[in-house]
């Protein structure tokens, strides 16, 4: 009798992780505070057509909580219970329309919280837990409708004791804490990146097989789309796939022109697997082969991204990568012909910049453009392991430029993978996707064969 195939098992968070950064979280707030996180709201599409529901990034690195409807209350030093959540009951009605809720004692026994009440109760609950801490540490400006509820409820405090109120009387930004945690991956987190990126990579490799002259570039998001989803997993954001002049516009999103023979496509995608992103850029010829003048240019982009990603090392400023890929874009420019004189010049005047306007990465995690400090004390921060970047350096010339050669007019290209630094060498956790000129037309005359 055959065996049915079973998946490999996939990475996630361990409960004990969740608690980790809670307590950690609650060591840096001190005893004398109350940490308030949260959860996101549903967000309405159209009519009565709510968006896809998407977690808060700080809510679920501390709980996990998949559902809306949800506070989590951190109370360090209280005794009887520190980890507090307020969520939706369980509701046989309505789980017949929405799907199961998890439930305050569900949440208990899967979030490895304290306690947990129904989120109706929280008006009675929560002022009294808000009593006698001195500080307050939230989001403030993010829904201005939590805010007004949260200083409803220490107005309760205020009302209801009166002089003898011990209501808090400082109100911190929780970002002052909980996002340098989260600029530091685990071992988990890391594993669940590696996921993402692995899904991601083969998107692009599908996309670059299924991309030829004749289609639209909807069509090829289509294949990006279906690798995700097949792999259980969601666009970290809106793909960009741009093909010919339209890849000089940085943030593309039409995705709806037609590919034409002898252009330039592209991509930049990302998959995001249980809440982790990934981010990967790729550009290559519809047709399968380079032009002269786009192989110039992408032999450019390809050893600024090579120089960059060899400076993410620990101890090295956030902003050596960028450095070193300027440094090899200037020099490739000046060499062109496209940017006068020499490189030192064009780079102390700027003047690279009109090709390369952008910087050579970001954070990246939770969110694609994720949460930590690029400065400390007004200086570069230095880089760590842990912490996760991407590498995208690009040159974009656009169509309409004048004063330079036609047959380099309206060519943009970038490339981006994402970059794990360890004790040692960068960890290139996005691999697997054709990257060199030969790599790539290799893929896609394969594909084509």
């Amino acid at each position: 009798m055959p065996t049915c195939c079973t998946e490999a098992p996939r990475p996630v968070i361990a409960v004990r992780e969740y608690a980790r950064r809670r307590r950690q979280l609650m060591h840096l707030a001190g005893d004398d505070a109350i940490v308030i996180v949260p959860a996101a709201p549903e967000r309405i599409r159209n009519n009565d057509a709510p968006y896809p529901y998407r977690q808060d990034s700080d809510f679920h690195y501390l709980c996990g909580f998949p559902e809306p409807d949800a506070v989590l209350a951190l109370l360090p030093g209280r005794t009887q219970a520190e980890t507090i959540l307020f969520c939706r009951e369980r509701d046989p009605s309505r789980e017949v329309w929405d799907g199961p809720r998890i439930g305050p004692d569900g949440a208990v026994d899967q979030c490895g919280l304290d306690d947990a009440f129904p989120i109706d109760d929280i008006d009675d609950i929560l002022p009294g837990l808000i009593e006698g801490r001195s500080r307050v540490y939230y989001h403030f400006g993010r829904d201005s409708d939590f805010d007004l509820k949260l200083i409803g409820w220490i107005k309760r405090v205020q009302t209801l004791r009166g002089p003898l109120a011990r209501a808090p009387h400082e109100f911190v930004a929780l970002s002052h804490l909980l996002h340098d945690l989260r600029l530091y991956k685990s071992k988990d987190e890391l594993a669940l990146m590696r996921q993402a990126a692995a899904i991601a990579a083969e998107g692009h490799r599908r996309a670059m097989r299924a991309a030829r002259p004749g289609l639209y570039e909807h069509q090829v998001e289509a294949e990006l789309l279906h690798a995700f989803r097949n792999a259980g997993a969601v666009p970290s954001y809106e793909p960009i796939v741009g093909g010919g002049t339209n890849a000089c516009v940085l943030h593309y999103r039409a995705n709806n022109a037609l590919l034409r023979d002898g252009d330039l496509l592209l991509i930049d995608a990302g998959a995001e697997f249980a809440c982790y992103a990934s981010d990967i850029t790729r550009t290559f010829p519809v047709n399968g082969r380079f032009s002269a003048e786009q192989r110039a240019l992408y032999e450019i982009v390809l050893a600024a991204q090579d120089a960059a990603i060899a400076q993410a090392r620990p101890g090295r400023p956030w902003t050596a990568p960028h450095e070193a890929a300027v440094e090899v874009i200037a020099r490739g420019l000046c060499e062109l012909g496209l940017v006068a004189g020499a490189p030192a010049a064009a780079i102390a005047s700027g003047a690279y910049k009109r090709f390369f306007p952008h910087k050579t990465g970001h954070w990246l995690g939770l969110d694609v453009h994720d949460v930590g400090d690029y400065r400390v004390d007004g200086e570069p921060r230095e880089l760590e392991p842990g912490m996760v970047m991407t590498v995208e350096p690009g040159i974009y010339i656009a169509p309409d430029a004048a004063d330079i050669e036609p047959r380099w007019r309206g060519i943009g290209i970038r490339i981006e993978d994402d970059i794990a630094v360890t004790r040692t060498a960068p960890e290139l956790l996005t691999f697997g996707v054709p990257r060199t000129v030969e790599e790539i037309e290799s893929h896609m005359s394969t594909a084509r064969s």
